[in-house]
């Protein structure tokens, strides 16, 4: 919205060039600031000649004369008072086109231009020629002549020809009023009375008819906004009033919502001949857009500069023209200056000096192809430290492609600059270290490739050991129970000890593979290792026979080290008998313990090492050693130097496996013809020493407990049974974690949970385990596997109060274990509960089944005739006796005519369903189990009957023979 001073200059020329009267404005100092082609035509002057000059030095006029004084005395009085002055006639020479001076006379009117604060900045001065009337009017005083007459009939056509002019002039500026961009409109006498409205202000209030009307008639939707209380005061006070982008709410008639706008307007008050205030012209521009545009801007501003200001770095923007704008506060935080500047010309002294000429480049290139700029300067901090800094500025551009700002950022990479300036200086002293460093990195990446290599082959390893050990462990145990058939026939007992040796060895092979794969389970203890080799001597000497010289070195304060005694055993016998090989049985073996520190140094050229303290045990021998290539393949498993029979090639690769699944190191020194050491460091512990306990003392026996044995290989699973059973527990069995799971929350007394580590399902047996303790705390559990992974194993360690029976295990560590579990399980646990008496007939008429053996009978009820007999079938199969029903009625008909044990029940059946066919059951048989056999999640209501179960349909038959046999052992006893 434009003030009325502000009209478009091609709008105020044609208003103001167009008046055939001629017009003049004069600045406060009486200097010509514009005038009009008519004002040009009279004066016979240029709009060159006259702008910017005095009007007495544009026309020079004796100060002392009439006229010279009643015009300064106008001018005086309109900017002293800002009321409009008349002269009625002014003699003032003008130069005439012969360029002489000419009498003529004028008359002229002065008006006040004021500001929108009411002060008088510039006087307009309308004048008119009027030097025929003056002249004619002397004539009639005086003796006229016909040369007058006929000047005034000139003057007169002239007159007429100025009318019709004026008319065309009226019609013209009705036009442009109608056709002008913004709103306008004249209202007259104290009520604003409607007089002139035009196109733009109709469109504006939604309204054609206004004039004749007031503006309280014609607008009242405009009432309680203040805009009738302006205009009243404009007229009364005659003071112009003008806003800015000011806030209007219109609703025009038909409309369905007020509509919100934003004007600029002026109330111009408009005056008669005597001064008086006879109306108002409104003139103003719809700026809803704009002011829009312009919240919308700021808003996008304002968070912009939120955003600059929780920056950590400096931020700043600047104009098209490269003018500094605006920086956040981390720059002033940064320098300690209260101003930024970073123009093409000008910079702020926080810049270092040098870097001028560049920024100054750099800029202005910027700026004249509108790329990015990018450049590195150097920023004074608050202290006088410069450093180093990367500028970026980026164009930001509207729709049309013009940039209408720069965004900057100037960035911190001082110590990216003094890494850079130290890396130029290294460079020139690294030349002679490259070659050093690339045999190193080659020697780094053999380390590597030989580790992953190892991996792959560990992976693998522990992998066939899994299968290996479950196919020894249904091997072993068959063997095992086969011994006692044949006992007393010596070919077979033969027969039988051979096949069971060499199941022996086939599980010591797959524990090698398990310990190189780093997949055995370490149960490790803090001991001191100089004990150790003292309880090994003898073993030691007896392996390696007389000709071998033992000489045992121990340093003094040897530290403890955490580490699982057994495999340590095992992989110093193995050491001590490759040994023995290399000296064909002849020679010395130093055994050596002391303390070792692995620094920094050696941890970086030796790969998968920690520095750190560790305990040292070195065996050295003074055999034929080894060469470089044997030393690169010794690890590998299956890599023997040995002839063929003689060995497996798994020795030195267990040892391998066992010392870096304990977070240890080894390392082999050799050469041919000098024999070989083999160092393994083991990491320190600062515990004090544990006791480490026999773990296969005592004699194999067997129990009367129950034992719920969980496992997915079907052959490995039935073999454990058989040795159970046979070792004279009460066994139940399951599949996988959800059936033992089952079995357990069925509520059958279970003393040990013997479960294999590695099964599919979606429960894990750690999960099973932990939930069966949390049902029944004193429940032993026993895991085993040929194969640990991560759920009973962290570390490559046991976790706390795990116990592990490892895949493939004898009938006497089998009941050596379970034994230990019981007794475990035992220590705090309450007493049980003496075994229930049979319960003696009391003659009713249906009497509840007591206490009696196995077959057991099951009362099946399912309307589905397929479902039914194929389930029966499997149950009799399993050796139970099953009584059948196809509805209530009939399983009703069958409780009255047959003993049964269970009932297993549809819960979908005609007549009656099986919830309330189990409460009939249930008043005749009180203790009666049953199972909900259904395709439901839940069956309602039969949470407060007890004794129950629920099995979904499609079910598993075994499943379904487990939950039965459990529950009504449970019942019995039995």
């Amino acid at each position: 919205m434009f003030r009325v001073t502000e009209l478009s200059t091609i709008d105020l020329e044609q208003l103001f060039n167009l008046s055939p009267n001629p017009y003049v404005i004069l600045d406060r100092e009486l200097r010509l600031v514009g005038m009009n082609d008519a004002y040009l035509a009279v004066t016979g002057r240029s709009r060159e000649e006259l702008l910017g000059r005095n009007m007495f030095d544009a026309f020079p006029s004796d100060p002392d004369s009439a006229s010279g004084r009643l015009l300064r005395q106008s001018f005086a009085k309109v900017l002293s008072t800002g009321e409009v002055d008349h002269l009625s006639l002014i003699p003032y020479p003008i130069t005439g086109s012969d360029g002489e001076l000419e009498d003529r006379y004028w008359s002229a009117t002065h008006t006040a231009i004021k500001d929108e604060n009411g002060e008088i900045t510039f006087i307009l001065q309308h004048t008119v020629d009027v030097t025929e009337l003056h002249l004619l009017r002397s004539w009639l005083a005086g003796d006229g002549s016909l040369q007058v007459h006929t000047d005034l009939m000139r003057r007169a056509d002239a007159v007429q020809g100025e009318n019709i002019a004026l008319g065309e002039e009226r019609e013209y500026l009705r036009m442009l009023f109608e056709q002008a961009p913004g709103f306008m409109a004249v209202l007259r006498e104290p009520e604003h009375v409607f007089n002139i409205v035009n196109g733009a202000y109709r469109a504006l209030v939604g309204r054609e008819d206004l004039i004749g009307k007031t503006v309280r008639e014609a607008l009242p939707d405009i009432a309680g906004q203040g805009f009738y209380e302006l205009l009243d005061q404009v007229y009364r006070s005659g003071t112009p009033y003008s806003a800015h982008a000011a806030r209007v709410v219109l609703q025009p008639p038909g409309s369905d919502a007020p509509e919100e706008r934003f004007l600029d307007f002026v109330y111009q008050p408009i005056r008669d001949r005597d001064g008086a205030v006879s109306g108002i012209f409104v003139q103003g521009h719809d700026v809803t857009q704009l002011r829009r545009a312009q919240e919308a801007a700021r808003e996008n501003e304002d968070r912009f500069r939120t955003l600059a200001q929780s920056l950590p770095t400096h931020v700043w923007t600047a104009t098209p023209d490269g003018r500094m704008q605006w920086c956040n506060d981390q720059i002033f935080a940064y320098s300690g200056s209260e101003s930024f500047y970073f123009d093409r010309d000008k910079r702020s002294d926080i810049l270092h000096p040098d870097d001028s000429a560049g920024i100054a480049a750099a800029w202005g290139e910027a700026l004249r192809t509108g790329n990015k700029l990018e450049t590195e300067i150097r920023v004074r901090r608050h202290d006088g430290v410069y450093r180093w800094f990367i500028t970026r500025a980026v164009p930001i551009r509207n729709d049309a492609g013009d940039i209408t700002l720069w965004v900057a950022t100037n960035t911190d990479i001082d110590e990216q600059k003094q890494t850079e300036t130290q890396l130029s200086d290294l460079a020139a002293t690294l030349g002679h270290r490259v070659e050093e460093r690339t045999i190193e990195l080659e020697r780094t990446q053999e380390v590597l490739r030989q580790s992953q290599k190892m991996e792959a082959i560990g992976n693998l390893a522990g992998g066939i050991a899994h299968d290996f050990n479950n196919l020894l462990q249904v091997i072993t145990g068959n063997l095992q129970l086969l011994g006692r058939e044949v006992a007393g026939n010596e070919i077979a007992e033969k027969r039988l000890n051979s096949a069971l040796a060499s199941a022996s060895r086939g599980a010591r092979l797959a524990s090698q593979l398990l310990s190189f794969g780093r997949r055995q389970p370490l149960s490790p203890k803090v001991i001191n290792l100089s004990r150790l080799i003292r309880e090994m001597d003898h073993l030691l000497r007896r392996s390696l026979g007389e000709a071998i010289e033992i000489d045992t070195i121990v340093g003094g304060g040897l530290w403890n080290t955490l580490v699982d005694p057994s495999n340590v055993e095992n992989a110093l016998l193995n050491l001590a008998i490759n040994a023995r090989d290399a000296m064909n049985g002849q020679g010395k073996l130093t055994i050596e313990l002391g303390n070792a520190f692995l620094d920094d140094e050696y941890a970086r050229h030796a790969f998968d090492v920690k520095a750190g303290q560790y305990v040292m045990l070195a065996v050295t021998d003074t055999g034929v050693g080894m060469t470089p290539d044997v030393l690169e393949k010794v690890f590998d498993p299956f890599f023997t130097t040995k002839p063929e029979g003689r060995g497996t090639g798994l020795g030195l690769s267990m040892v391998y496996g066992f010392v870096k699944q304990s977070g240890g190191h080894i390392k082999i020194y050799s050469e041919p013809g000098n024999g070989t050491t083999v160092r393994i460091y083991l990491p320190r512990s600062m515990e004090e020493e544990d006791l480490v306990a026999e773990s296969s003392a005592g004699t194999a026996s067997g129990g009367n407990e129950t034992v719920l044995v969980v496992e997915d290989d079907e052959a490995v699973r039935e073999i454990t049974v058989s040795l159970l059973t046979e070792l004279g527990y009460r066994v139940l069995r399951a599949k996988d974690a959800d059936s033992g799971l089952a079995i357990i929350e069925s509520g059958v007394p279970i003393d040990v949970l013997f479960t294999d580590v590695v099964m599919p399902g979606r429960l894990k047996s750690r999960d099973l385990a932990k939930k069966a303790k949390e049902r029944l705390p004193h429940l032993g559990v026993l895991f085993t596997s040929g194969y640990t992974e991560n759920s009973i194993v962290h570390g490559g360690r046991l976790d706390p109060g795990v116990n592990l029976l490892s895949k493939p295990y004898t009938r006497e560590a089998l009941a050596r274990k379970i034994r230990q579990v019981i007794e475990q399980g035992r220590e705090g646990a309450p007493p049980r509960p003496p075994e229930r008496s049979p319960t003696p007939a009391a003659a009713p008429v249906i009497e509840e089944p007591a206490v009696r053996d196995l077959p057991i009978t099951v009362l099946l009820v399912e309307d589905e005739a397929l479902i039914r007999i194929s389930t029966a079938d499997f149950l009799q199969d399993f050796g139970m006796n099953v009584v059948e029903a196809g509805s209530a009625r009939e399983a009703l008909d069958a409780v009255g005519s047959h003993p049964v044990d269970i009932l297993v029940t549809d819960v979908h059946l005609p007549e009656m369903s099986g919830l309330d066919l189990a409460l009939k059951v249930r008043e005749a048989l009180p203790h009666l189990p049953v199972i909900f056999a259904t395709g439901d999640r839940s069956v309602p209501g039969a949470e407060a009957l007890g004794q129950t179960a629920l099995i979904t349909k499609p079910y598993d038959y075994d499943l379904l023979a487990t939950h039965i046999r459990a529950m009504v052992t449970s019942r019995t006893g039995t």
